[in-house]
C-alpha cells in the first residue's frame, strides 16, 4: 500500500514593513499639501467668519428688505422667496427659456459629433498608429479644451450677436474636444483581438476602425454622448448669463433689475429641467445598455 502523498501547502507572502523613509516621506507630502491648501486660502481670502457674519445679507437676499432713503421714504425690496408664480408673466415665459435652453444644449452637442468622432479616431492608438497624426489630434483638441465655453461664446456674440446662435456654437466647439477625447480613451481600452486579425488579415485603419473597434465601443460612446448633452444642458445656462441665450440670460437680467424673486422661480424651474434630463439620461444609457 502506496503513503498518500500532500501537496506542499502554499507560503503566503509577507507584507513589507512600513519604513521609516516612507512615512517621513508621507509626512512631508501632508505638511506640503497642507501649507498649499493655507496659502490658496489665504490668496483668495477665504474667511468662515465673514461668511457667519453676513448672515444678514443673505437673509435679505432671500426674504427681502425695508429700505429707508434720504427723503424718508420707505420701500420693501422683495427677496427671492416667495417664489414668483404669475402664470403670464413668469412661469411661462420660463418653460419656453427651458425649451430653448435644451435646444441650446441638443444642437451644441449634436452638432460636434462629426469632428469629435474624426478626431477620436485619429487620437486613439488603437485606430490609430501614425504618431504625427495622433499628437497632432491630441494637440488640437487640448487647445480647443482649454478655452472655456463662456470666452468661445464671447467671441461668437462679438461676430453674430447675442442671442441663441453663439451659444450653440460654443458648447459645438468646446464638445468636440472633450468628447472627442472621451471616446478616444473609450476607443483605448477595446479588446485588441479583433482589430490586430483584421490587421493581420490586410484591412486598412478605417477598415479596422469601421468594422471592430467601433462596434465594439458604441454602447459607451452613446453613454458619453448621453452624459455630454446632459452637461451642455448645464453649461448654456451658464452660458446665457453672458448673453448667449437660453433662460440663463434672463436669470441675468431679474438679477440686474433687483427682481430676485422671479430670479429664484427660474432657478427652481433649472433645477427641475436638470432633474428631468438626469432621469431621462440614465433611462436611455440603462435601454442602450451602457450602464
Amino acid at each position: 500500500m502506496t503513503g498518500l502523498t500532500t501537496a506542499p501547502r502554499p507560503r503566503l507572502d509577507i507584507p513589507p514593513r512600513y519604513r521609516p523613509a516612507g512615512i517621513a516621506t508621507g509626512a512631508v507630502v501632508a505638511i506640503a499639501l497642507i501649507l498649499v491648501h493655507w496659502y490658496a486660502a489665504v490668496q483668495t481670502n477665504t474667511s468662515p467668519k465673514e461668511l457667519l457674519e453676513g448672515w444678514r445679507g443673505l437673509w435679505n437676499f432671500l426674504f427681502g428688505v425695508d429700505r429707508t432713503y434720504p427723503n424718508g421714504k420707505t420701500i420693501h425690496q422683495d427677496g427671492a422667496f416667495p417664489l414668483d408664480l404669475r402664470w403670464s408673466e413668469t412661469i411661462r415665459p420660463g418653460l419656453e427659456y427651458c425649451l430653448l435652453t435644451i435646444w441650446i444644449g441638443l444642437l451644441g452637442t449634436t452638432l460636434s459629433i462629426p469632428a469629435a468622432l474624426f478626431f477620436a479616431v485619429i487620437s486613439s492608438r488603437t485606430t490609430n498608429r501614425f504618431v504625427p497624426l495622433w499628437f497632432l489630434g491630441r494637440g488640437v483638441m487640448s487647445v480647443l479644451r482649454a478655452v472655456p465655453e463662456t470666452v468661445y461664446a464671447l467671441m461668437f456674440i462679438a461676430a453674430v450677436g447675442f442671442g441663441a446662435f453663439p451659444g450653440v456654437i460654443a458648447l459645438a466647439i468646446h464638445n468636440v474636444a472633450v468628447m472627442g477625447k472621451l471616446w478616444s480613451e473609450a476607443m483605448d481600452e477595446v479588446d485588441q483581438g479583433p482589430v490586430e486579425a483584421l490587421r493581420v488579415a490586410g484591412a486598412s485603419p478605417v477598415q479596422s476602425a469601421a468594422h471592430a473597434v467601433l462596434p465594439a465601443v458604441m454602447p459607451s460612446l452613446l453613454g458619453l454622448l448621453l452624459y455630454r448633452f446632459d452637461t451642455n444642458v448645464r453649461s448654456s445656462v451658464i452660458l446665457g448669463t453672458v448673453g448667449a441665450g437660453g433662460i440663463g440670460f434672463f436669470i441675468k437680467t431679474e438679477v440686474d433689475s433687483f427682481h430676485f424673486d422671479t430670479m429664484m422661480t427660474y432657478v427652481c424651474m433649472v433645477i427641475v429641467l436638470i432633474i428631468v434630463i438626469d432621469l431621462f439620461s440614465a433611462w436611455l444609457r440603462k435601454k442602450v445598455g451602457t450602464v
